[in-house]
């Protein structure tokens, strides 16, 4: 498993590629597709403004990152201008995961009909963005396959006529900017099908449940390995949970340790491991299982901020807090289905990672925040952030990039 990052990463020679993903759900909050937002450098984001130069800069990404490493066999949502319908560039892309995603500044003229005719024919799905009560691309809508509603442009009447109108038969409908998990189960009420937002990482707890068995042994070995490290308790935990004891030993036998007999005990497997990396190793898995039963975007999501964390430690003020371990833990609430501050109570922390957790002031805020804008696509907000912890946004892309491939190789791994 990678150590941590002991000095800034070396300069790249070529462009970076600042990327973003935003989850699409369904209704059982199953990760359907994702948005895809890219930008080839900060600037252009801030003083750009070309809706053209952004869509061919998404594709440009696309093909060379490759859709398969940025959307875990997913559909594509890829926004298209005018330009990008008609001259066809979005045929670069596969029909089979690709959803073309018409923005709100397309007319419905006849070339941009007879380019969505086409793209139907070639089998991509089509969506329109921002798509409101008096639309004027409705010709457009009698061919979409998906209806995106954004729940701040209306009201909650209009989005029942729309659903009325157009679902569940003529279009799927897609509810974008859900923000808590109240609107999440309205949007769903009123027959949407599809949702996007915030919600997904800012879980609303109406009630608060029991944590299953198997969960709470994940909480005891998050707490055995917060304090002094007492192995034999440890030891005793992993061999209380099956699937835990599996994957220690599956890993310490990997390749990456190249032990000429294999090692068949845990207290052995823990020896070789050592303090450091047995406290790292735990906290790993312990978040993984924690959500075994979530969708994969939000373990996916934690080990991308755990690992980015990690990456900025050395360049940037944290006190004694575990910048690695506060990505972890950010999400555990959602895979647990409890109040953060419920979680944090059976876990012993540092004042500040317990307080930036719960949304207090706290030391680690700016750290906390560059990690959710670089998440979202935030980039103005990232570039903000960059320079008040004197960040380069090279530098800080690379690590993003870093943690995102770290990530897929530990969960597809997990």
């Amino acid at each position: 498993m990678s150590s941590p990052a002991t000095k800034p990463a070396r300069k790249e020679t070529r462009p970076l590629r600042y990327v973003a993903r935003q989850p699409i759900l369904d209704r059982e909050e199953k990760v359907f597709g994702y948005e895809l937002l890219f930008r080839d450098d900060m600037e252009n984001m801030f003083h750009g403004g070309d809706a053209d130069a952004a869509s061919r800069s998404t594709l440009d990404s696309s093909l060379l990152v490759g859709l398969d490493v940025l959307c875990d066999g997913r559909r594509a949502f890829i926004n298209c201008t005018r330009d990008t319908l008609v001259k066809g560039l979005i045929t670069l892309m596969p029909s089979q995961i690709s959803v073309v995603e018409i923005l709100e500044s397309v007319r419905p003229e006849a070339d941009v009909i007879a380019a969505c005719q086409r793209l139907k024919e070639a089998g991509y799905l089509i969506a329109l963005d921002d798509y409101t009560a008096d639309d004027p691309r409705q010709p457009l809508a009698d061919m979409a396959d998906i209806l995106k509603v954004d729940l701040k442009l209306t009201t909650p009447e209009q989005r029942a006529e729309l659903v009325k109108r157009y679902g569940p038969w003529r279009c799927r409908m897609l509810a974008e900017k859900v923000e808590t998990h109240a609107e999440f189960v309205q949007a769903r009420e009123q027959g949407f099908v599809y949702f996007q937002g915030y919600f997904l990482h800012r879980p609303e707890i109406v009630a608060t449940r029991d944590v299953p068995a198997n969960r709470l042994s994940y909480l005891r070995m998050l707490q055995a390995v917060s304090a002094a490290l007492d192995l034999p308790a440890i030891e005793k935990l992993i061999k209380s949970e099956t699937s835990i004891c599996y994957r220690l030993l599956r890993y310490i036998n990997s390749a990456m340790f190249g032990f000429r007999s294999e090692i068949h005990s845990v207290r052995h497997a823990l020896a070789i491991l050592g303090e450091s990396e047995v406290r790292r190793w735990v906290r790993l898995v312990a978040t993984v299982g924690a959500g075994q039963d979530k969708t994969s975007d939000l373990v996916l999501c934690a080990l991308v901020r755990a690992r980015f964390g990690e990456l900025l430690s050395p360049l940037v003020p944290h006190g004694e807090s575990d910048l690695f371990l506060l990505g972890l833990l950010s999400l555990l609430d959602a895979m647990l289905d409890m109040p953060m501050a419920e979680v944090l109570a059976k876990i012993p922390l540092d004042h500040e990672t317990k307080a930036v957790l719960l949304g207090q002031p706290s030391l680690l805020r700016p750290i906390y925040q560059l990690m959710l804008a670089h998440e979202s696509g935030e980039w103005e907000a990232a570039r903000a952030l960059e320079a008040q912890l004197a960040l380069l946004p090279d530098d800080v892309a690379g690590f993003y990039w870093q943690a995102q491939q770290w990530a897929r190789e530990v969960s597809s791994g997990a």
